[in-house]
């Protein structure tokens, strides 16, 4: 959403970037950066209702919760939001012209609706996703299946989609904390809306835009890839969960610019996934198994005295890859990683950022879905696309769930799959594909290209409707 804002603020339009205290202070120096340059974007800061909702103090990204059991909790906090929100538009003259929400802020469809603005649901997804959920909610084929592991074909697509039910993200198969009412005032929102605003480009899915469109008539508009909007280093370094601090990038660059082109390991899954202190050890003996250089992301809250052991003990994991793996136990600057020309595959969850932002470097992918809708995304990377392997994962965790699942990819599995895309030959048109795809993502979002023209049209659209209510009034 930040991203976006910039890029619309890039166009001449005035901004208010509505956040939470934590939150802004992540992207703070970004902004006050813009309005430096002499964009017209503002941050506006909403208390999170932490005590209300019975959350911890302080806990105000879904990705920090200390336990998945508060899943509810938070989503009730967001809904508490929706007063003093309320409370800004009807004190703002003039009213904004339109409001650009979170699809996970339904709520924010009464307020345009009692202000006659125009609501845009933002989804972080693809064109894609939108319609392999909205095809299978519609057709409840995913409710005819005989078991969770039976395959059934996603309808009225224009590739042949197959799926399982244990794949399904949590809005078409609930878990134990079973959103699924707070889900249906999602699908509702959605549908209700003005229009979808996607992070995504033409080039990419250009069937999946033209059936989207068909759902919402024609009011779809792909303006990214979003994380280009990031020009300078300090930008792309700074974007994400936190300020990066520069000395450990700078070190982390060092120790790429000693490794020859494409022949480097990135492996990172994401903000969201929780995988097992086992099976992170699987990951890192697939790792060390490839006989490749790498670097490994663990997320803070990953940390385990498990994993720690393993790493960490005499003779263990860190000790016999130090000659050619970089363990970092903490967030680090993926785009900045990523752009680096030594990097040759990226081990990722298939989020959709992850996703893009592997596409617009040009790195093949390693796919390992494990929650929501990246059993879709991983789709798109293998068998669309044609620009990745799948390391075998055939279950979407559930929140809350995770230890049950144990061990479910093997160390030898990754390293197949992680040979398969580095490997020079088998590779190669992996790599040509992805760097051709990398090469029309940035071309999209430059002057005359299909998501610049996206963003003007869709600027347009919306100045029509401000003079349409004034006509009216």
């Amino acid at each position: 959403m930040v991203d976006i804002a910039r890029l619309l603020a890039q166009h001449g339009v005035k901004i208010t970037l509505i956040v939470t205290p934590l939150n802004a202070i992540r992207f703070d120096k970004i902004i006050n950066r813009d309005i430096e340059s002499g964009l017209s974007i503002q941050l506006l800061q909403i208390p999170f209702p932490c005590v209300e909702a019975s959350l911890p103090e302080g806990y105000e990204d879904l990705s920090a919760l200390p336990s998945r059991s508060l899943a509810i909790n938070f989503f009730d906090a967001l809904t508490m939001m929706q007063q003093p929100m309320e409370k800004f538009v009807e004190e703002t003259h003039p009213r904004p012209s339109c409001i650009i929400s979170d699809r996970y802020l339904p709520w924010t469809i009464d307020i345009t609706s009692k202000f006659g603005i125009p609501r845009l649901a933002f989804d972080g997804t693809s064109c894609f996703t939108f319609m392999c959920s909205h095809n299978i909610s519609i057709s409840k084929v995913h409710e005819n299946v005989t078991s969770d592991s039976e395959y059934f074909v996603v309808p009225n697509l224009p590739d042949k989609i197959e799926l399982t039910k244990a794949q399904l993200p949590s809005l078409l198969n609930p878990g134990p904390n079973n959103l699924k009412g707070f889900h249906d005032e999602i699908k509702a929102a959605d549908m209700a809306s003005y229009g979808l605003v996607i992070n995504s480009f033409e080039e990419l899915e250009s069937r999946y835009v033209e059936e989207c469109k068909k759902v919402k008539g024609d009011k779809v508009w792909c303006i990214g890839p979003v994380s280009l909007c990031n020009k300078e280093n300090i930008d792309k370094s700074q974007r994400g969960n936190k300020t990066s601090n520069i000395d450990d990038q700078n070190q982390c660059l060092k120790w790429l610019d000693s490794w020859p082109s494409n022949s480097v390991i990135y492996a990172c899954l994401g903000t969201l996934s929780c995988l097992t202190p086992l099976q992170l050890m699987e990951l890192g003996l697939g790792l060390e198994k490839s006989n490749r250089p790498f670097i490994w992301v663990i997320r803070e809250d990953q940390k385990s005295s498990e994993l720690e052991k393993f790493i960490h003990e005499e003779e263990g994991f860190e000790e016999r890859t130090k000659n050619r793996g970089l363990v970092i136990q903490d967030w680090a600057p993926q785009v900045v990683i990523l752009s680096h020309p030594a990097i040759g595959g990226f081990l990722t969850h298939c989020g959709w950022n992850s996703t893009l932002e592997g596409v617009c470097a040009g790195v093949p992918m390693i796919t390992w879905p494990l929650l929501g809708e990246q059993f879709y995304n991983e789709q798109i990377i293998v068998k669309i696309l044609r620009i990745g392997e799948r390391v075998g994962a055939s279950v979407a965790s559930k929140w809350g769930e995770e230890d049950k699942y144990g061990v479910k990819v093997k160390s030898e599995t990754i390293r197949k799959a992680i040979d398969l895309v580095m490997d020079e030959e088998e590779g190669e048109e992996k790599r040509k594909r992805t760097r051709e795809l990398g090469d029309l993502a940035n071309k999209a979002l430059e002057e005359g290209g299909s998501s610049y023209c996206n963003i003007r049209l869709l600027i347009k659209d919306i100045m029509q409707q401000v003079m349409d209510n004034k006509v009216m009034a």
